[in-house]
């Protein structure tokens, strides 16, 4: 062959290999795209006062191990009054994590340690109490469809809100808390402002009753010491790395972890039953998003808190979902399917 024909020989043959290429290239990103589509799993962040009492940590053990349920993008942390140190919500969130085998893979944030109106009261967008928290649920929120799963109080979600009001045009909140329509209840109190602050803007908004001895609340989710004591042994996945527990002593899986906050849960609490019980409320929250039989919804205005006392507002155009009446058995039962036969949540 001569020399001048090699030239567009040449051409010709790497456009054929560049093209190639470029479908190969392109059935790759089809692939991804099509599987991003069909991802039915939720995403999520969970925003917890974990060192509170026991729930956050069945709630995100459970959480962790329902990969098939749940796409978690990261957990955010913030300080509630039984332990005012955002350091030590970190800390336990942290050990439930390692006890997953989870600890490092996903992102774990430090949000308000101090409660709204101390926080918003000459606010600084570019510093403030809970930034690092608060930020990762304004970034990740505009990056794709997460919604926000609150079982504290709603500090961090009204500081986000305060941060950049299309916060609330992008993600939906599920908050476990209040005993509406009563007053009181521990995550509401703990920062009424926020609270308020939230219900008062256009976020889409869930809110997951407790109700303290009601049988239409949360608080009848609940489960025995001498369940725990029966059944919780050695169950979940064996941790690589075992954790030294809150009040000391080293535990290898969530089971014997989640016995011995048990063990130390009435200490604090107390209780006047004669079989001592724990709700599990914040594991509802996720719960119902997995399977939304297990709880009933309806729609309502939305009310507003003045004095402790909830007040209707039944012209109010604004809407929010109450979820109420929880199947308690099937919860109970799924979270022991899920320790039984755990699914880890993927990583980035």
């Amino acid at each position: 062959m001569k020399p001048k024909f090699l030239f567009p020989l040449l051409i010709l043959l790497l456009s054929i290999i560049s093209c190639k290429e470029i479908k190969k290239e392109n059935s790759k990103n089809n692939t991804k795209s099509t599987v991003e589509k069909n991802d039915s799993r939720i995403k999520l962040i969970f925003d917890t006062d974990a060192n509170n009492e026991l729930d956050d940590q069945f709630a995100i053990a459970y959480m962790l191990l329902n990969g098939n349920t749940f796409n978690v993008k990261g957990i955010t942390v913030n300080a509630t009054r039984n332990d005012t140190d955002v350091q030590g919500h970190y800390d336990e969130a942290e050990r439930v994590m390692q006890l997953c085998n989870l600890k490092d893979s996903l992102p774990l944030l430090k949000g308000a340690e101090g409660n709204f109106e101390e926080i918003s009261t000459n606010f600084n967008p570019n510093e403030y109490d809970g930034q690092d928290g608060v930020d990762f649920i304004l970034e990740e929120t505009k990056k794709e469809d997460v919604i926000i799963v609150a079982v504290g109080k709603l500090t961090n979600i009204a500081l986000a809100i305060k941060k950049d009001s299309t916060f609330v045009d992008r993600t939906k909140i599920v908050w476990l808390g209040s005993n509406y329509p009563k007053s009181g209840e521990y995550n509401q109190d703990n920062d009424t402002i926020a609270m308020n602050y939230v219900l008062n803007s256009k976020i889409p908004f869930e809110m997951v009753t407790v109700r303290y001895g009601q049988p239409s609340g949360t608080d009848a989710v609940a489960v025995t010491k001498v369940e725990v004591d029966e059944k919780m042994a050695g169950l979940g996945p064996k941790a690589i790395e075992p954790i030294t527990g809150r009040h000391g002593g080293t535990f290898d899986n969530f089971g014997d972890y989640a016995a011995n906050l048990f063990e130390h849960i009435f200490e604090h609490f107390g209780t006047d039953k004669v079989t001592p019980s724990r709700p599990l409320f914040d594991m509802v929250a996720l719960s119902v998003l997995k399977n939304d039989s297990w709880g009933e919804t309806k729609s309502i205005p939305c009310p507003i808190l003045i004095n402790n006392q909830w007040v209707e507002r039944p012209n109010n155009n604004r809407k929010i979902t109450i979820w109420e009446n929880f199947d308690r058995d099937a919860v109970i039962a799924d979270f022991y399917e899920t320790m039984n036969n755990p699914k880890y949540v993927s990583v980035k």
